[in-house]
């Protein structure tokens, strides 16, 4: 029998959701619950073929123990080593050479110094910076926020240089980026699952959460919707995230990529509406199984990037004829 876990936090509508989903499927051979951990000893398999993990970002200890199981085989979604080494900064930065649009983006350094760092630390630093450069390629107004995270934690929107440097005091060692603000017309957030379906979702970042998903959308054009699956889809083969959320700012029917960084997404019914609910719980249910069918005990069943792939392919040694 393999077993599809889900690991989850304080959540109480897609975990069962997700559960129910799998198991009232009856796939022979496959049956879901929610993950139960003992003890975690170094190399030792899990019980499970497939994991959703929807929590490890805030519980380190349960990062430890997704690793320890796909080094002996269990499909963990998503990939713990890599969701481990991304950050929002290098993802706009791949962007760029995917050809997705994305706002002009600086990384600066803390504000305060590290923990066991002082002045010497930095005599690779060139300062002052160029606060005059920077300010021009960006623009205002701009959005100010760490460079690694989420949950519009330390999230800033500004309109000048003085209440850049206003926040910049504020921010203590975190590493932030300064970010141009794109101007929308249109916004949207949108599912990604198992680098093939998209679940593109009218969305509103300025009213509160449980608000944010729009009810009745208006019809978007053919041509703007395609553009944004295209790019949906091109980000997440790139990162390899098998369960993703990307959202898009639209400025002159341009769709900009804002956050696609979000590998536990909000799934909650409550907040995300019925439709949208239950699209993301058969999708990610079809997903599971089909790893899980494919799962090989003793393998390494993660997902890869292409951006990953792409380097080791053009690294790997030449065999000698």
């Amino acid at each position: 029998m393999k077993k599809i876990g889900i690991l989850f936090g304080q959540e109480n509508t897609f975990p069962p959701a997700f559960v129910d989903r799998v198991n009232s499927k009856k796939e022979p051979g496959i049956v879901a619950e929610y993950v139960k951990i003992n003890q975690v000893i170094q190399g030792e398999p899990s019980d499970y073929a497939v994991i959703i993990d929807r929590i490890s970002q805030d519980v380190p200890f349960y990062r430890g123990y997704l690793k320890n199981a796909a080094l002996s085989g269990t499909a963990v979604i998503n990939n713990p080593f890599w969701w481990s080494a991304d950050e929002k900064f290098f993802n706009n930065a791949l962007a760029t050479k995917i050809n997705v649009p994305v706002p002009r983006t600086v990384l600066l350094p803390s504000n305060q110094h590290p923990p066991d760092t002082n002045e010497k630390s930095f005599r690779n630093l060139d300062y002052p910076l160029d606060w005059e450069g920077i300010f021009n390629y960006v623009g205002f107004p701009a959005f100010f926020k760490p460079f690694a995270g989420g949950g519009w934690k330390n999230v800033y929107k500004l309109n000048n240089p003085d209440e850049f440097f206003k926040a910049y005091n504020e921010t203590g060692q975190l590493v932030m980026m300064l970010q141009e603000a794109i101007e929308f017309d249109e916004y949207f957030r949108c599912y990604c699952i198992g680098l093939k379906d998209a679940r593109i979702m009218r969305y509103d970042p300025k009213v509160t959460h449980h608000e944010r998903y729009v009810k009745n959308p208006l019809p978007v054009e053919t041509k703007l919707l395609k553009n944004i699956e295209k790019y949906i889809l091109a980000l997440n083969k790139a990162l390899g995230y098998d369960f993703n959320t990307v959202e898009f700012a639209v400025r002159e029917g341009i769709p900009y990529a804002i956050d696609f960084c979000n590998p536990a997404p909000d799934a909650d019914v409550n907040s995300v509406g019925q439709e949208n609910f239950e699209w993301v719980v058969e999708a990610a249910a079809n997903m599971a199984i089909n790893r899980a069918k494919k799962q090989k005990a003793g393998a390494i069943n993660l997902t890869w990037g292409e951006f990953i792939q792409s380097a080791l392919s053009k690294n790997a040694p030449k065999s000698k004829k």
